[in-house]
């Protein structure tokens, strides 16, 4: 599966790795790999998951994210 990111999912990324960096140093940096991680599972598990507003919906494994696609 070829997976775009969006610019609007780029900004959400960048604003939760912020978000997490203010909380504690190196959780933003956990964050982005998190995040990536999960995006890249979905070589394996795309089109597994949910539909929702036309989109497949998976929930990130360790922050509170979900990732359409």
């Amino acid at each position: 599966m070829i997976v775009k990111v969006s610019s609007d999912a780029e900004l959400d990324l960048l604003e939760g790795f912020r978000f997490y960096e203010d909380q504690s140093a190196g959780l933003g940096r956990y964050f982005r790999d998190s995040l990536i991680a999960d995006i890249e599972s979905l070589y394996f598990y795309g089109g597994i998951h949910g539909r929702y507003y036309g989109y497949h919906r998976m929930l990130a494994n360790r922050f509170p994210f979900a990732i359409y696609y």
